[in-house]
């Protein structure tokens, strides 16, 4: 059982609340931090839950700051969640030598090899610790979760919903990193955090999971032409879709001509975004 979480700064917007919190996470051994939007409805009724998941070098910060959606949220009722990318200041000697792993790169995983794996398990934070703590002390329904991300976040979001389908009643994500284990970015965190064990790594892979999991609603990407990392092949959406195909899950995959990987791409594209999971979450 986490501890109750401490709050550290709250702003009003859209009639609503922005708070960044601190608490004590067992699972992660050490203090992590989120941001949580209640709009306005929240201070008379429950209200569904999405989760943002953010890209590498983010904290908790980023999206509420700079996506623009607590607009979105009030107008459709949703609770927003973001956590931190990654536990900080452990101790690991290397946590803050490169910007691709460790501090701000968590990558959604649980880590198995060491020195990580103390720390540095993000799946089952993000899954099942965090959930918890926010059904226990914030106005959300139990039964009503989804979830979003971007870059490295939209990997960790398809992963989280993908192998947890009845948790999530919808998933989106922006510019994901679709296919981890066939790009630099993916096998480096993976190599560190899970070892060499090529089959552990295909249960953080989305377009490996997609072949045997499945997902009971459609998938929703948007992916920006003049995004850099797609050129540099780390985000690798096409072989998610050949995936989505050959398992007959339904996707939208749109490619959005002229966007990068910035926040104005996803600020662009939130709305359509926070609709999408408000149909699922408020139907």
């Amino acid at each position: 059982m986490s501890t109750v979480p401490n709050l550290v700064s709250e702003s009003y917007c859209f009639g609503g609340t922005v708070g960044f919190y601190t608490h004590q996470s067992q699972t992660c051994n050490g203090e992590m931090r989120f941001a949580i939007y209640q709009p306005p409805q929240a201070k008379s009724k429950l209200l569904p839950v999405l989760y943002f998941l953010s890209g590498l070098t983010c904290t908790e910060e980023n999206f509420m700051a700079k996506a623009g959606a607590q607009q979105f949220a009030a107008k459709y009722g949703l609770i927003l969640v973001a956590p931190d990318t990654s536990p900080r200041n452990t101790g690991i000697l290397e946590e803050d030598e490169e910007w691709d792993l460790g501090s701000g790169a968590g990558f959604y995983v649980d880590a198995t090899a060491q020195p990580w794996a103390s720390h540095y398990q993000m799946y089952s934070y993000i899954v099942q610790e965090l959930p918890a703590l926010i059904i226990e002390h914030f106005p959300a329904q139990a039964d009503r979760q989804s979830i979003f991300g971007h870059s490295m976040g939209g990997h960790g979001a398809l992963v989280c919903a993908l192998r947890n389908p009845e948790q999530y009643k919808s998933v989106s994500a922006l510019a994901p990193i679709a296919a981890p284990m066939r790009c630099s970015w993916g096998q480096k965190a993976f190599t560190n955090y899970l070892g060499s064990d090529e089959e552990l790594w295909r249960s953080y892979d989305a377009s490996e999971l997609v072949l045997t999991a499945g997902y009971h609603r459609s998938i929703l990407i948007d992916q920006g032409t003049a995004d850099p990392f797609l050129k540099k092949q780390q985000l690798l959406p096409e072989e998610f879709r050949k995936a989505c195909e050959e398992a007959g899950q339904p996707l939208t995959l749109r490619f959005q001509v002229g966007y990068n990987h910035s926040y104005y791409f996803i600020s662009t594209f939130i709305e359509d975004h926070i609709r999408h999971h408000a149909n699922a979450l408020c139907d």
